[in-house]
């Protein structure tokens, strides 16, 4: 009885884990749709990076980090500084909810992202872009994608 009730429930988590997942080329074709191609002279490759190291393309992703802060969704988003999650003091210089970064549809992330990297040295601000992402070859992050 405990095994037929426990392979459903497993199945099921296992869904919901896989929903806020999004696949390289569907986030590689929201970016191209929302401009980000060339955005601050960052390539759709540089944008794919930042999204695969900070949040495995992980839309619902949640960090806590050791000030008390927290980084939100796709690209990992602060708390201190660009969103208000209500729990720590903010800034809020994206002007959003720290909870509507994690939305599926992805624009309150993309706009907050467009946001800091035009505000403040780029893609800099995101320290695992420099140390992965920064210098080396990415074009490999768009193979096989159709933009169309």
């Amino acid at each position: 009885m405990t095994r037929e009730l426990l392979i459903p429930l497993v199945s099921c988590l296992l869904v919901v884990n896989q929903a806020s997942l999004i696949r390289r080329c569907d986030l590689a074709k929201v970016l191209h749709q929302e401009e980000m191609d060339g955005f601050e002279g960052y390539s759709l490759s540089d944008w794919l990076c930042l999204a695969f190291i900070e949040s495995n393309f992980n839309i619902s992703k949640v960090n806590e980090n050791a000030d008390g802060s927290y980084d939100y969704g796709l690209f990992q988003i602060n708390s201190h500084y660009w969103c208000n999650d209500y729990k720590s003091h903010s800034e809020n210089l994206c002007h959003v909810d720290c909870q509507d970064l994690l939305n599926p549809n992805l624009l309150a992330g993309i706009h907050c992202a467009k946001m800091i990297v035009s505000r403040s040295g780029g893609m800099n601000k995101w320290v695992e872009w420099r140390l992965h992402c920064s210098g080396r070859p990415l074009s490999y992050w768009m193979t096989g994608c159709r933009l169309e």
